[in-house]
Parts: C-alpha cells; sequence; structure tokens
C-alpha cells in the first residue's frame, strides 16, 4: 500500500510554491547558481511539492518530510538520487529558517543515504588519441570538433564550460583559458600545445566557414552562427566513440575523468587536479584515490627492498 503524505491539520497558510520561488530566486541572485543547478533544485522542490500539497507547516513537518523519503524509496530512486533531493531540501530548509518563515529547520536530524563511489569510467592513452584523431579536420565541422576534443581533454572542463568558452577568453600566447564556471566563480587552466594547435587550425579556416561573415562571441560556433549546444556536442562524442570502437557510455563526462586520471598517473597532486576541474571541495576530487592507490602500489614496488 503506497505510502502517503499525513493529513493538513488546517495549520498555517504559508504557500509552499511562493517559498519555493523565493529560494530560487536567492539560488539565482545571492549564490548565483547556474541554470543547470536551478533547474535540478526546481525539479526536486516541484516533487515535494506534489507529494505534499501547498501548505507551507505541513511541509515542515519532520513526519511529513520521512513519508516523504519513504515514497522516494517506494518510487525505486537509488541512494545518489535520494541524496541528491535531500540536498536541495536542506537548502531550502535553511533558507526558510534564515527568512524567518519556519521556526526550526526539519532536516536538522535527518541523515542521508549512504553513498557507495564508484571509480570513474575513463579512456586509456590509446583510446584518447584514437578519439583526438577520429574528427576530419580537412572540413570545417570536423576541424571544430577536434578542437573541442583536444581543449576537453587538456583542461578537463565541464561541458558546459566548454559550449560557454568566449573568444575573449583564451589567450593562445599565454597558453591558458579562463573558464566561468558553476556559481560563476572563474579559474584559469593551462592549455597544452596539442589544443592550441588544432584551436589555431580551427581558427584561420573552420570557424570563418561556418560563420560565413556572421559574427558569434563564442569560440565554437555552428553551421546557424550560433554557439555549439551541449547537447549536441553530447552527441558528436558518441559518434566519434563508435567510430573508434568505444560503443557505451561515452561522454563528455568520461574526457574530464580521462584527463584527471592521466594527471594524477603523471604525478600531479589531488590540490593542482581539484583546481583545473574547478571543485570547490576535495572530497569531490577523491573520487580519483583510485589512481592514487595504485600509483602507491607502483611505488612500493619500485623502491621497497623487501618488495
Amino acid at each position: 500500500m503506497p505510502i502517503t503524505a499525513p493529513p493538513s491539520t488546517g495549520a498555517g497558510s504559508g504557500s509552499l510554491q511562493a517559498a519555493q520561488k523565493s529560494f530560487l530566486h536567492f539560488c539565482r541572485i545571492e549564490k548565483g547558481l547556474a541554470a543547470n543547478s536551478l533547474s535540478a533544485y526546481a525539479m526536486d522542490l516541484s516533487r515535494f511539492e506534489q507529494f505534499n500539497g501547498e501548505n507551507l507547516e505541513q511541509s515542515s513537518n519532520v513526519e511529513t518530510i520521512h513519508a516523504y523519503i519513504r515514497s522516494l524509496y517506494d518510487a525505486g530512486l537509488g541512494s545518489r538520487s535520494i541524496a541528491r533531493q535531500l540536498t536541495t531540501l536542506r537548502g531550502f530548509f535553511q533558507f526558510l529558517v534564515s527568512e524567518g518563515r519556519i521556526a526550526k529547520d526539519p532536516m536538522e536530524n535527518i541523515e542521508s543515504p549512504k553513498i557507495w563511489s564508484a571509480i570513474p569510467k575513463f579512456l586509456g592513452r590509446a583510446q584518447v588519441d584514437a578519439l583526438l584523431e577520429a574528427p576530419d579536420a580537412s572540413t570545417p565541422q570536423g576541424s571544430r570538433d577536434r578542437a573541442m576534443l583536444q581543449l576537453l581533454y587538456a583542461t578537463g572542463m565541464r561541458v558546459s564550460e566548454l559550449c560557454a568558452v568566449r573568444l575573449v577568453e583564451l589567450n593562445s600566447q599565454a597558453g591558458v583559458i579562463t573558464v566561468i564556471g558553476k556559481g560563476n566563480k572563474q579559474r584559469l587552466i593551462p592549455v597544452g600545445s596539442h589544443a592550441l594547435r588544432s584551436i589555431d587550425d580551427y581558427l584561420g579556416s573552420g570557424r570563418p566557414k561556418l560563420l560565413k561573415q556572421r559574427q558569434c562571441p563564442y569560440l565554437f560556433v555552428t553551421t546557424r552562427g550560433s554557439r555549439m549546444t551541449r547537447q549536441s556536442f553530447w552527441k558528436l562524442i558518441t559518434g566519434y566513440g563508435r567510430q573508434i570502437g568505444v560503443f557505451h557510455n561515452l561522454s563528455p563526462h568520461v574526457m574530464r575523468h580521462s584527463f584527471a586520471t592521466h594527471l594524477l598517473e603523471g604525478g600531479a597532486d589531488l590540490r593542482s587536479v581539484q583546481t583545473m576541474l574547478g571543485h570547490a571541495d576535495i572530497g569531490t576530487t577523491q573520487i580519483y584515490t583510485h589512481v592514487m592507490r595504485s600509483r602507491l602500489r607502483s611505488q612500493v614496488d619500485q623502491h621497497h627492498p623487501r618488495s
């Protein structure tokens, strides 16, 4: 028998929907969250509202929260999805307390489910080389695609960041690029010579042919003269993956994982990788500790007298 929310007691006339709008406005203006994050928050809060109804006081009840969490498990959601939902609610109720709309945070003693970190999927170096060579650089689209793949692997940036790069943010002479990440935070990432050469080739021939004298401030453009979207690039990288024999789960994020993994394998420290990836918390970067462990094992095997 499905679990439903407790019946309304009639106490409190505050609107949950109005509170959600205020919170999302706060996240956009004060916290500067990206559109993707705001969309995820909005979906989580909408689901919460559909379960609980419009009454804010009822929705701020601990028993109601527990009933909602049980409904998520009943719906078959995994621990990672449930943890994300609870993170959204935690931020929402903390905001309501700070605004004086509710007296106490109902999420105060509610723990998120344990999430077992899977080793991130990444490509081997030979696979990366094959992928970077897959686009036909003699065509305008192929020249652009190769430059995008090269820059993605050279910097480990997110696909949304890659598509949003403007011409003025690339400094080819200094070999660096300015990236606007989550929360509108800027970071400076060095760009290798291979990626810079591919970008120069694209800027010299491919981009002008795609634009056909139209103007666009973004580095990577389409035949329509607009910037490349992350959805379009996702399809492109999947297609090139099939071309080289990588048929499953190849995405821009796999290239980001490959960048981080190969850096650590080469001897980079975790803090440097954290900075380049734009992780606010070192804990996020620690999903790559499998690389550190394997490097530690090889160091022991190589240098310990009794290995």
